[in-house]
């Protein structure tokens, strides 16, 4: 989906038992919301999961940290990702080929998501203690999908292709190409794959003539 992701939740220290039967039923219950378009609060939550407030609240002290959670389940196996090509364009299609169809499945959670960062963003300041709501996965993935470039760009050629290609992946993508040019989920990403490979070969072109 700067898609850190990262979970701010606290996670059981025991897989299996209790705590981590309940942890894993408010992310469920989390997920199911945001799958309709929601974006709830802890509250609103453990009321669907039936759960105290006070029990959600020790899982989830507030509502990014649960947020954090459902969006890292619904990454799923893209958080897994490591590039194994030494050719950097063939990398990054790897990684929207592995990517793209896990966003579009979880669409809706994610938009739910990106609806937080952006309403919080419209704000001076977050209203009381809530923390912000950050993204960056998908810095990470970029860069390791781009790491056989380290030695043929400079650090700026570099960080700006990593910038130019965060725009066409994520959420968001399909936001503009489904929504607004009414495309398909393989339309748009075969959109955003031409696209990410377009500006490999001319930032590779770029730093060629330069």
């Amino acid at each position: 989906m700067n898609v850190s992701f990262q979970s701010t939740g606290t996670k059981p220290k025991s897989e299996h038992g209790p705590r981590a039967r309940t942890r894993k039923l408010m992310v469920t219950t989390a997920s199911r919301l945001m799958q309709s378009g929601l974006t709830p609060s802890v509250s609103e939550v453990a009321e669907a999961a039936e759960v105290s407030r006070a029990t959600a609240y020790r899982y989830f002290p507030n509502q990014v940290a649960l947020v954090h959670a459902v969006v890292d389940e619904a990454l799923g196996p893209i958080l897994k990702w490591k590039g194994k090509s030494r050719d950097a364009e063939q990398r990054i299609v790897d990684l929207f080929d592995k990517a793209l169809p896990r966003i579009s499945e979880f669409e809706a959670t994610f938009k739910a998501a990106l609806r937080l960062s952006l309403e919080q963003g419209a704000q001076e300041r977050t209203a009381g203690d809530q923390p912000r709501f950050t993204r960056g996965h998908r810095v990470e993935l970029l860069n390791d999908a781009l790491a056989p470039l380290r030695g043929t760009l400079t650090p700026g050629e570099f960080d700006r292709l990593a910038q130019a290609l965060s725009l066409i992946f994520g959420v968001e993508l399909f936001t503009v190409l489904k929504d607004i040019w009414d495309l398909s989920d393989t339309q748009s990403s075969g959109v955003a794959k031409w696209a990410a490979c377009a500006l490999v070969r001319a930032a590779v072109a770029d730093a060629a003539r330069s």
